[in-house]
């Protein structure tokens, strides 16, 4: 059994493994109380006010208590990211590392300006952790990208790729959980496949297009692809959340 782990572990590509591993590392070591909540949550305050630059990122890698939430974010967080950096992304890591870049920015602004926007600037200040957001961002760019896979939510109804996201927000709903962070996750991944996907079919421009430097940290860019780029893959069978047909 932990071999099986051990390759499973090994086998997921460089981003999403560095990813369920931060988060993960984050998240306990929060629960065993080794690091503190309070060092990594968003706080534009502290940010600007005492350069705690990190917490423009340690946000992202804590998705609070160790509890059944949390393992299902940590399952849509390494099946999710894993499909879109072998399938979509394939042999276009620095790509995908700049999806979550721009999704990350995304989020992080749409805070900042929401919480000083009158009204609901106290809905945007309780907003202090937003990697349950990012992760709801890649589903939304998955479903984006393979919307004719069929799917089954708990066995009980099936729906194609594309209504996954409203489904997991009605889920949300129904849960009583709040909805805030999803709908964030689902405008910034609205906001990069619009940017990525749509405009450039639309003027031939690409204004996302990503630049050397990041380019130049991940050598699989200089490798040709066994894919087109802009292909789309299918996703692998699963319990619950499956594609069916």
């Amino acid at each position: 059994m932990a071999q099986a782990v051990e390759e499973w572990y090994k086998q997921m590509p460089i981003i999403t493994r560095s990813y369920l591993t931060a988060a993960v590392v984050t998240t306990v070591g929060c629960s065993l109380d080794i690091i503190s909540p309070h060092k990594l949550y968003l706080n534009p305050q502290l940010v600007i006010g005492h350069y705690e630059i990190w917490r423009l990122i340690t946000n992202f890698f804590f998705f609070r208590k160790m509890d059944l939430d949390f393992l299902f974010h940590m399952f849509f967080l390494a099946r999710y990211c894993k499909l879109l950096e072998e399938n979509s992304f394939r042999g276009r890591t620095a790509d995908f590392f700049y999806m979550l870049l721009f999704g990350a920015s995304v989020l992080t602004g749409i805070v900042l300006v929401g919480g000083m926007i009158p009204y609901v600037s106290a809905s945007f200040a309780n907003i202090l952790f937003l990697s349950n957001s990012l992760t709801f961002m890649m589903v939304y760019v998955w479903s984006k990208h393979n919307p004719y896979i069929h799917m089954s939510f708990l066995g009980l109804f099936t729906f194609t790729a594309a209504y996954l996201p409203w489904v997991l927000l009605g889920f949300s709903i129904l849960v009583g959980t709040s909805t805030w962070v999803d709908l964030l996750g689902m405008i910034a991944g609205h906001a990069y496949f619009y940017l990525e996907d749509v405009y450039p079919r639309m003027t031939g421009r690409r204004p996302l297009k990503t630049p050397a430097f990041i380019k130049s940290l991940f050598a699989d860019d200089n490798v040709v692809a066994a894919q087109p780029a802009n292909a789309r893959f299918a996703a692998p069978p699963l319990a619950n959340l499956n594609p069916r047909g």
